[in-house]
């Protein structure tokens, strides 16, 4: 018996043999991998307002004092069901269009003369199922490693923490983490040299350093555990300055601790693991709910209840209240993704699975990976493509540690275009906190290849030739989609010809041709390439440097012919 029982203890301690759920949140926790209690579905919502029109020199123009910016962390319900709710996790600005978030403009109304009355202006948005929730706790004396318990079993992510002097917390991986990502407005005050940017990166990523911070774990019984640092000293860490002749000295608890942990920023002792809440009231957001009722159907998330105002506090009143009366949201397409949250098994599964990676860079793609997953308020990163540098000045050897990582990204009509100086920035910063201590990683411009495509096509009798062509150059549209290319890959020939042949009515394919268009005058990329001289086994490759191939004009840069058999 008591054999058995040490024998299902020793059992517990390992992730594969694991069966009690206490075990295995534990052993999750141990290789870096958070398990969900709850699946939250996702769907892209529309957002819609009004604004009225001006006439300006003459012309009638959108008035865009009207236009309305709403602050995260507005709530949409769902209309057959108010309990089940979404959030939007990001600002909605309508002031402000750009290709990571453009705002689309229509007419909505027409006045006597035949002018735009009012227009229609519409954003989309991500909207995560979940209600969102505040509890408060209050700490008094100074102890070291706080713990509190939020109650609720249905806990999808902590939102804000916030203190009564109005400091806030940050939730990190593990307490001697002492930085996190931050995002800061891409303003003319906040950076006025990257601000020329701001409608391809709307937010420019920072490092900050936080001593007020927490962890967060789920219990057996799926509550939310937070815990603070243990940091119980009020002064400040600036008031000591270390140096090489007082390392170790001034300790509460000894003279020599030279194998205690520091501050990196300090090897004194210091408030390594951030500090301790005390005196203070703590008031946590986090959002809840989501599961397998959250898969609401399209066209039913359209009650909104957010905080919006106009950046002019001088419009007219009448027309400001019609105006934000007109706010209005509805989601296209189905919400998915909900579930119950990971079982036993998933729990097992994920934390082994994710105990190999860590969320840190080893190989070449798993940088490549890392950079196309950077949030999009930071900038959209479309194309990406590393390799070891080919930099003359650095040896073989050196060169597997040194990357270079070519971008591209997209402008408003989702043509590629060349990273912004504020998207490279923002790509380095982000990339600083994964990659390996020896790597060093190169952010720069992938070269586009413009082209076109021209081709001749045999059409069976009785098939009209008109529409043959026109499904002919659709098909082709598709297959030259910039979405389903990457840098660096070829354009197979023979892969059209059969893609051609297969269309009905079409006879015979008797020639493809591919053309290179360059120049900046014509709306083109400025790099010539020898199209004929890459081209070999009716297979075109790409540059050696990292080009991608794009037919930037779909409509025009695609022709064909019907010739006679």
């Amino acid at each position: 018996s008591d054999v058995c029982s040490s024998d299902l203890q020793i059992q517990e301690n390992f992730v594969q043999f694991a069966k009690q759920r206490r075990s295995l949140l534990a052993a999750a926790y141990r290789g870096g991998y958070t398990p969900k209690v709850t699946g939250a579905a996702s769907t892209i919502v529309d957002v819609y307002q009004i604004i009225p029109s001006k006439i300006v020199f003459g012309q009638t123009v959108p008035d865009w004092d009207y236009a309305l910016v709403i602050e995260q962390g507005a709530q949409l319900s769902y209309i057959n069901d108010p309990s089940i709710k979404f959030y939007i996790d990001q600002k909605i600005d309508f002031t402000q269009s750009g290709s990571a978030n453009p705002t689309e403009l229509s007419v909505r109304s027409l006045n006597t003369l035949n002018q735009p009355d009012f227009y229609l202006l519409k954003k989309q948005a991500l909207a995560v199922a979940g209600e969102l929730k505040t509890v408060q706790y209050n700490f008094t004396i100074p102890e070291k490693f706080p713990t509190v318990e939020i109650l609720d079993n249905r806990i999808i992510s902590i939102i804000s923490c916030v203190d009564s002097d109005g400091n806030k917390w940050y939730e990190v991986p593990y307490l001697a983490q002492e930085t996190i990502f931050t995002p800061v407005e891409n303003t003319v005050l906040n950076d006025p040299n990257l601000y020329q940017y701001r409608d391809q990166v709307p937010y420019l990523l920072k490092l900050k350093k936080v001593p007020r911070r927490f962890v967060t774990r789920f219990l057996a019984d799926n509550n939310l555990q937070i815990q603070f640092g243990a940091g119980v000293s009020n002064a400040a860490d600036e008031y000591i300055t270390p140096n090489p002749e007082n390392v170790g000295i001034g300790l509460p608890y000894g003279v020599d601790r030279m194998t205690t942990a520091y501050d990196p920023s300090n090897f004194m002792y210091t408030k390594t693991y951030g500090i301790a809440p005390s005196n203070t009231t703590l008031n946590v957001r986090y959002l809840t709910g989501g599961g397998v009722v959250s898969n609401v159907p399209s066209n039913t998330l359209n009650v909104f209840t957010g905080t919006a105002k106009f950046l002019n506090s001088n419009l007219p009143t009448v027309t400001a209240n019609y105006v934000y009366a007109s706010l209005g949201v509805n989601n296209p397409q189905a919400a998915d993704g909900g579930g119950d949250g990971d079982s036993i098994e998933e729990i097992r599964q994920n934390s082994s699975a994710n105990f190999a990676t860590q969320l840190r860079n080893v190989t070449q793609n798993d940088y490549l990976v890392r950079a196309l997953s950077m949030p999009a308020k930071y900038g959209v990163v479309s194309k990406a493509y590393i390799e070891p540098t080919k930099a003359q000045s650095i040896s073989a050897g050196e060169s597997q540690s040194v990357l270079d990582l070519y971008v591209l990204s997209y402008n408003v009509n989702n043509q590629l275009t060349t990273a912004s100086a504020a998207l490279k920035q923002n790509i380095t910063t982000y990339l600083s906190q994964y990659r390996m201590v020896n790597d060093s990683v190169n952010i720069k411009d992938g070269f586009i290849i413009n082209i076109g495509v021209n081709f001749d096509i045999i059409v069976l009798p009785n098939y009209n030739s008109n529409q043959i062509l026109s499904n002919c150059i659709l098909a082709l549209q598709d297959y030259f989609a910039i979405d389903k290319w990457q840098i660096n890959q070829p354009i197979i020939l023979r892969d059209i010809y059969i893609l051609l042949d297969k269309i009905e009515g079409v006879q015979t394919v008797k020639t493809v041709t591919i053309s290179n268009l360059v120049g900046e005058n014509l709306g083109y990329s400025p790099y010539a390439y020898d199209i004929k001289g890459a081209t070999q086994a009716n297979v075109v490759y790409p540059s050696l440097d990292p080009s991608i191939f794009e037919v930037k004009y779909p409509n025009q840069d695609i022709q064909g012919r019907v010739v006679p058999l």
